[in-house]
């Protein structure tokens, strides 16, 4: 990469680790300031968002979008009462598919969840990752701890873009 050439940073954000894990914390996430709080810090190109699709909150993926980032939904189905809709492995498809496809020079995964620990593994070996974020240092799985990736705990940062709940 020569000077003149702008790195190609994407952000893969699984959307339900990070609503979970500001929640047991008390917070929750203001995603317009997030989402500025990535562009900033992280100087993020693409910010892609896995979440589950419930119908009536088009509203909120409306927002969402509008705040800049690039949803990738998963159908979810509702067993006794409560809503599934798992993203992991579009994440990992995504991710996997945007490095061979050369869509980004390095990239930033934000979770917790351990089920994410090959995806390190492959990003790292191939100096493809800057790094994870996680939304809550106790829950963060030791599947991630053991990547000998440097991990950043969100725990201390949601004060700048996040609301303490009442």
């Amino acid at each position: 990469m020569t000077n003149l050439q702008i790195m190609i940073i994407n952000i893969y954000i699984d959307g339900n680790n990070l609503y979970r894990g500001a929640k047991e914390l008390g917070f929750d996430v203001d995603y317009k300031k997030f989402r500025g709080w990535l562009r900033q810090k992280y100087k993020a190109t693409n910010v892609y968002l896995f979440i589950g699709l419930i119908p009536n909150r088009t509203k909120f993926y409306e927002y969402l979008q509008n705040c800049g980032y690039i949803l990738i939904y998963k159908n979810t189905i509702s067993i006794n009462g409560v809503t599934k809709g798992n993203c992991d492995a579009e994440l990992i498809l995504k991710t996997v598919s945007d490095f061979y496809m050369k869509s980004f020079d390095k990239c930033l995964i934000i979770t917790g969840d351990g089920d994410f620990g090959c995806l390190i593994e492959f990003l790292n070996s191939n100096f493809a990752l800057v790094g994870i974020l996680a939304p809550n240092e106790k829950k963060c799985s030791f599947l991630l701890r053991n990547k000998n990736v440097e991990i950043t705990f969100l725990n201390n940062q949601y004060h700048k873009f996040a609301n303490l709940l009442k």
